[in-house]
């Protein structure tokens, strides 16, 4: 198996540890914002703001995840968070769940764009499909940790677990020894119905972009993760049920998070009617871009000049050039008096006689 921690060392007397856990979960965080920033430019929304939105949503989120993961854990009858709370912290050793970080990742990320003025459908849309792949590349941090494993298997892909890490059912070594029991990878089966369902959903937000309405990628994926999540259960031995039925909480939480997922989309091609959708557009709404005004330093005067001139020309002010006007003094009309001739003909005899 491959060792948890990648390396340690101390650095002043404390511990530094680089572990699988946290580089994986950080990849399909950075690959998923990615993605989604990639989507949300395409959609016409400044696409960088999702790194500022990651701010708020990933601690959110991992918080969320671990708090769901430690409370499921004590509804099925594990008391070992309770006997050690400390250990809640150790996010570390393992133990998130998909439903706590899409809860509180949802909640930090609505009051991001509630106070950021940006559209809630566009991003919905754009992240859903950035989500399943950011997911799906932390999935083999749970091989790795061993853990989320399902029941035993005979197929050819099942993985090995070993004593250390098996459920409580499973730790007869006689009855499930090590060498020979295999268990199902759920981990893997879900790893790669993700990424088929993210390619899926980016195929159709291109080839039907014209159809689309706001959010109507969302509640394709709520559907299609739920019921993958619903499928998932199936497997997994781990999972607290309702009662003596085989239904899980986890299980309940996927089939109403399809439910939920159907009638969105019944709402937004108006098929059904709720007050609460009457006010939501047709299209997505984007926010018009703020053009900063530029700051002035203090400059030399030359430089302000300069600079003004520049202003002039980048508001399509142009000056018409200076035209000189030629003013054309008036001739008198010449008058053909008897004097004016007698002044002439002498002029005209002597350059006769130059002439000669």
């Amino acid at each position: 198996m491959i060792d948890p921690v990648i390396f340690e060392f101390n650095l002043l007397g404390l511990p530094i540890v680089l572990r699988w856990y946290g580089v994986l979960v950080m990849l399909g965080a950075v690959s998923g914002a990615l993605i989604a920033e990639r989507e949300i430019k395409r959609r016409g929304e400044n696409g960088e703001s999702v790194w500022d939105a990651l701010v708020w949503i990933l601690p959110a989120g991992i918080i969320g995840a671990r708090l769901w993961y430690v409370l499921n854990s004590i509804l099925g009858g594990n008391t070992y968070y309770i006997d050690n709370p400390a250990n809640i912290l150790y996010i570390w050793e393992g133990g998130l769940h998909f439903f706590g970080g899409l809860l509180f990742g949802g909640i930090a990320l609505y009051y991001f764009l509630k106070q950021n003025g940006m559209d809630f459908w566009l991003f919905l849309d754009a992240i859903a499909p950035a989500a399943l792949i950011g997911q799906a590349l932390a999935r083999p941090a749970n091989f790795i940790n061993q853990e989320l494993y399902g029941q035993p298997t005979k197929l050819m892909w099942g993985i090995p677990i070993d004593a250390g890490h098996r459920l409580p059912q499973f730790s007869d070594l006689t009855q499930f020894p090590v060498e020979t029991t295999r268990f199902h990878p759920t981990f893997a089966y879900e790893m790669i119905l993700n990424i088929l369902l993210a390619l899926l959903l980016l195929w159709i937000s291109r080839r039907y972009a014209e159809k689309m309405k706001p959010g109507a990628i969302f509640a394709g994926w709520l559907i299609s993760a739920g019921l993958i999540r619903t499928f998932i259960e199936f497997f997994r031995p781990d999972q607290p049920r309702i009662g003596d039925s085989i239904v899980t909480y986890s299980m309940f939480v996927s089939i109403l998070m399809a439910i939920s997922g159907v009638v969105l989309l019944l709402i937004r091609y108006g098929r059904l009617k709720f007050a609460v959708a009457d006010g939501w557009e047709e299209q997505y709404q984007i926010k018009p871009v703020e053009k900063k005004a530029r700051a002035r330093s203090e400059r030399p005067i030359a430089a302000d000049l300069s600079a003004e001139v520049d202003d002039e020309l980048d508001g399509d002010v142009v000056a018409e050039p200076v035209q000189k006007k030629r003013v054309a003094k008036a001739k008198a009309p010449v008058k053909n008096t008897p004097a004016k001739k007698a002044l002439i003909k002498p002029t005209e005899s002597k350059s006769k006689s130059v002439k000669k």
